[in-house]
């Protein structure tokens, strides 16, 4: 079976932070804690199996998103070898945005 690495892009890791950030003020520590350590646990498990949730038509090849808990959406990017996320969305944030900014990644 194929592995690959997983890797998240500056902008998820800003994303995570974020969320963090708003549910801990929202609920509590232990709450945010553990809904991120679930979304890593996710994220961390594309490298055994990345081609799942739907791929989306663009310019960005490999790129798919998958839900996770009906409240967040995860982009990604599927390579030869390396599974890059881009993006964690909370709460319907608008997906065309995020997209476009997209766009700018090499």
């Amino acid at each position: 079976m194929k592995t690959y690495k997983v890797s998240f892009r500056p902008a998820a890791i800003t994303d995570l932070d974020e969320l963090f950030v708003y549910i801990a003020n929202h609920s509590s520590w232990e709450i945010a804690d553990s809904y991120l350590e679930r979304i890593e646990r996710l994220c961390l498990s594309l490298r055994t199996f990345p081609i799942r949730g739907a791929a989306v038509p663009g310019r960005i090849s490999g790129l798919r998103i998958t839900g996770f808990e009906h409240r967040a959406s995860i982009l990604f990017r599927v390579g030869e070898s390396e599974v890059e996320v881009l993006r964690i969305l909370y709460g319907g944030q608008d997906l065309g945005p995020a997209l476009e900014r997209l766009l700018a990644i090499p």
